[in-house]
């Protein structure tokens, strides 16, 4: 053990602080897989419900966003944290033949620290939002409005579908030191529950006049 610590201590020396804690998460708890009270704690989606509009069909949500410590000192940091919430939409057939796939969209949503400013950003979709506290951060993340998920034509006035929907933190997108320690790690796991349902496609109203 002195050998490794006599090896390590003039390597880290040369790091800025900001790589100093990457490599300390990585030799703290990375290579410990344990049960943890906060794994699969990232929350749950409240609601959910597609609805018309002139250009097809939107989504809007509720979801409830928790973020473990791990996750909350990395935004304090300065880690990016990006989530991918996917929609997965399907016309069942019966028991004998497989359901229909309609349409799998994927929203893109980031929320970071601006260390300057001091206030949260939020990114979902093309919108961008800054808050002052984590919690209104959270709360804006979650809050998805008029996603727009299928075109006009895509679903069938008055059929039944089936839907489900999910958000997960995408550890893919992680500096790359945590990234490859998130594998074997659930201290960087954010995932929330599939939240499902059916309804029947509403009518549309008129599309939009041309200019």
């Amino acid at each position: 053990m002195p050998i490794m610590m006599d090896f390590f201590t003039p390597c880290c020396a040369r790091f800025d602080p900001s790589i100093r804690w990457l490599v300390a998460l990585l030799l703290g708890g990375w290579l410990v897989v344990a049960g943890s009270a906060l794994a699969g704690d990232g929350g749950a989606i409240k609601q959910a419900v597609v609805k018309p509009s002139p250009q097809g069909y939107v989504l809007d949500a509720d979801i409830g966003i928790v973020l473990n410590p791990t996750l909350e000192d990395a935004l304090l940091r300065g880690i990016n944290l990006h989530f991918l919430l996917k929609l997965e939409l399907s016309r069942p057939r019966g028991w004998w033949w497989f359901d229909e796939d309609i349409a799998q969209p994927v929203r893109k949503m980031r929320i970071y620290y601006h260390l300057l400013l001091r206030r949260y950003v939020v990114e979902s979709g093309y919108t961008t939002q800054t808050a002052a506290t984590l919690d209104e951060a959270l709360a804006l993340l979650g809050r998805v409005e008029n996603w727009q998920v299928l075109e006009r034509g895509a679903l069938k006035t008055g059929q039944r579908y089936d839907a489900r929907l999910r958000l997960r933190l995408d550890t893919a997108q992680l500096p790359k030191p945590l990234s490859i320690g998130a594998v074997t790690s659930d201290k960087w796991e954010l995932v929330t529950p599939w939240y499902g349902w059916s309804f029947e496609a509403p009518a549309l109203p008129a599309p939009p006049p041309l200019p």
